[in-house]
Order: C-alpha cells, then structure tokens, then sequence
C-alpha cells in the first residue's frame, strides 16, 4: 500500500514539474514575442535593472487607468493568452519559482514573482525568498520599480523574530541590498555586521567555556547565549568577559567600540559596569585616569562623576574606592550630599576643613563615634584652626569637648 502511495505521490510531483516547466516555457515565449515586437531589452541574469522591467511596470500601470482592473504586473498578454492560476498550492508555485530561475530568464522570473505576489501573503512570499537569493533580488528590483521600497522595511522588520541565528543572517546579508534610505541602510549593516560577530563570539566562548580553559568562565559562568543580543548589551558582556584583548580581535571592546560608532559616554558607562561588577578597581581607575606630556596624570570623564559614584555604589565599591570619585565632584553641596549618603566620613571633614568651616565640623563631630579615627581628626582640625586658618572667628568659637 505504501509503495502504490509513494509511486503516486512521485507520478504527481514528476506531472507538476512538468507543468511548471511548461509554463515557464510558454511565459519565455510569450515575452520573446513582445521583446522582438516592441524591441526591449530583457533583464539580465544577474538581477540588475535594465529596460523591460521597467517598459512592463509602465504598460501595467497604463492598463489600470484604462481599464479599472489590476492585471498582473509584468507582461500585460501573459495573463489573457497563459494563465498562471493552475498553480494553486504553496508546493506548486515554489515549484513554478524554481523552474524560473533555472531557466536564467530574468523576464520569466519576475513574471512568476508578480503572480506569487498577488496570490500569497508578504510573509510567506518573503518566508521562501529568503532561501532563494536570485529570485529575491529580482523581487527587490521590482518593488523598487513600483515604488514599493517600504514593503521591504516591513519584511525587514517581521524577520527580526525568525530564531535560527544563520538564517537571520542571511536574510540581513539579503537586506543589504535593498534600496533603503541611507539612515536604513547604515542600521540594517550594523544589524548584519553584529549578529555576524555573534555568532562567531559565541562558538568561541561556548566552546572555551565548556573546555574550562578560561578562569572568567570558571568565575562566572555565562547565564545566556550572546545571540541576538542588542550591541550595548554586546560591549558590555565584552568588557566583562574579553576585557584587555587586543583591538584587532572581533570580541575585543575597543574593535566593538570602533565598529559600530560607540559614544565615549556609553562605552565608559558601560564598561564601567562591567568592571565594577567584577570589582576590577585598577581598571575602573584606568578608565578615568589621563596623563599630560609632561607625565601628570589626572581624572577626567565624559559624564558627571556623581553618576561615577552612583554606579560604583551599586557595585558595592569599598568606601576607599568610593570616596576617590565622590571627591572629585565639583559642586561642594553635591559632594557633601554623597559623601553624606555613603559614608565617606573623610571627604565631608576635609571639605568643610578647605572651606574653613569650623561650625560644621563640630556639627559633624556630634554625628561620628566619640573616639573613632574621624573623630579625632576632626579634633585635630579644630585644635590648629589657629594655625591652618588664621584668627579664629568669635562668631565661631572654639568648643572644647
């Protein structure tokens, strides 16, 4: 029984290729006769625009005028002397595409292609094209005819979902070639250019992962997989796992960084995260240390240093890291809100020493443990305000234990 089923079943694909190279061959004829008639030129096999394509838009477009009616798009005789609507199962007309493109006759292809996109869905045409490199760049040179460029966003877009890794990146290599705007098009490559890196960062890191060559991985294993990831998450599960490498390797921050135009202000946000997070303070330090040509060196950042500190105590920063950036806050409130909100029992006795404010030292010696080391050295300070500050003011008097 199943070998009569298999046999009918082979009988019936072997009748349906048949037709569709029937009909590929009468659609081949039909445009040879309308080229040697009206002396066009056809597309070539390669895809590339060249005169009938356009000479077949421009006669359809007429016939709508004319008649009201929506004929198909290509070779207005194809659908009055050979009908394509025989083909009417998703197997046939991918059957009928094939045949098309083997027979390298571009006319022929878009022909196949104008009936396909009125008879199937755009996410089922796109769905199959995607596999189909030559009948999709036809496809797309005919949407561009027809002024249909935004069809292309569109399937752009609805294939951001398809999960397999490899077929969402040769589906983007295919975008590459769509006539998007020039703000598109650089975010469709970067879209590429990433997943691409992806997939190559991945299978390195799944497998020293696995083979327990990288203390890092041993440390802190990876919860989830780099793919399909956005590029700021990217950067920073480089910062955290590929920090220091050199920048010509694709997992390395500063090749991450250059390739897809990372601000200065996000990549140190981010790779501060990621250091902080491993408590690598040296390099948290390096990230904001500078050095003149005389050889000084000296803080600077992108972004406010309150924000530095904010992170940092997230982090869970030792006090020591923590009153380093809270001092180089320059609004002195500021400084001392933080300072206050963190303990950094140093950098608030040392402000209110530079602005000479005895007041508020003794007001903040009533706040810390009687005896502590903070407390002494506020007691310090006020014994030699003599000397540190001049006269002592007698609206500020000097209060004795």
């Amino acid at each position: 029984m199943w070998r009569e089923h298999k046999h009918v079943f082979s009988i019936s694909n072997v009748f349906k290729l048949k037709e569709s190279k029937r009909a590929v061959n009468s659609i081949r004829s039909l445009v040879e006769e309308e080229d040697e008639e009206d002396d066009v030129e056809k597309v070539s096999w390669s895809g590339e625009p060249v005169g009938s394509i356009s000479w077949s838009v421009k006669e359809t477009e007429s016939s709508i005028r004319s008649t009201g009616e929506v004929r198909d798009q290509s070779f207005p005789k194809i659908h009055t002397v050979y009908s394509l609507e025989k083909f009417r199962s998703l197997q046939d007309k991918l059957l009928l595409l094939d045949e098309a493109v083997n027979a390298h006759d571009g006319n022929v292809i878009t022909a196949v292609l104008i009936y396909l996109k009125k008879s199937l869905s755009k996410e089922i045409l796109f769905r199959e094209l995607i596999t189909r490199e030559i009948a999709l760049r036809h496809y797309i040179h005919y949407l561009k005819e027809i002024g249909e460029q935004k069809l292309l966003l569109m399937q752009y877009r609805d294939h951001l979902n398809v999960r397999d890794e490899n077929k969402k990146r040769d589906f983007l290599k295919n975008c590459l070639s769509f006539p998007f705007s020039p703000d598109d098009a650089t975010h469709v490559q970067d879209h590429y250019t990433l997943l691409e890196r992806q997939i190559i960062i991945e299978a390195n890191d799944k497998q020293v992962e696995s083979s327990g060559q990288a203390d890092i991985f041993k440390k802190y294993p990876r919860k989830a997989s780099i793919l399909n990831m956005p590029i700021i998450t990217t950067l920073y599960y480089s910062c955290f796992y590929h920090y220091g490498e050199s920048d010509g390797t694709f997992s390395s921050p500063a090749n991450i960084r250059k390739t897809f135009r990372i601000s200065d202000k996000q990549f140190l946000l981010t790779c501060l995260g990621a250091r902080a997070k491993l408590k690598a303070w040296f390099d948290v330090d390096a990230l904001f240390t500078t050095k003149n040509w005389l050889g000084y060196t000296k803080k600077r950042s992108p972004i406010g240093f309150h924000r530095i500190v904010d992170i940092l105590q997230k982090n869970n920063a030792p006090v020591q890291v923590l009153q380093d950036y809270v001092n180089l806050v320059e609004d002195v409130e500021q400084k001392i809100s933080l300072a206050q909100k963190y303990k950094c029992h140093d950098v608030i006795i040392n402000t209110y020493r530079d602005l000479k404010d005895r007041q508020q030292l003794i007001v903040y010696r009533g706040k810390v443990e009687r005896g502590s080391s903070e407390y002494r050295k506020i007691e310090e300070i006020l014994s030699n305000s003599v000397r540190l500050w001049g006269e002592v003011s007698p609206r500020l008097p000097l209060l004795q234990s």
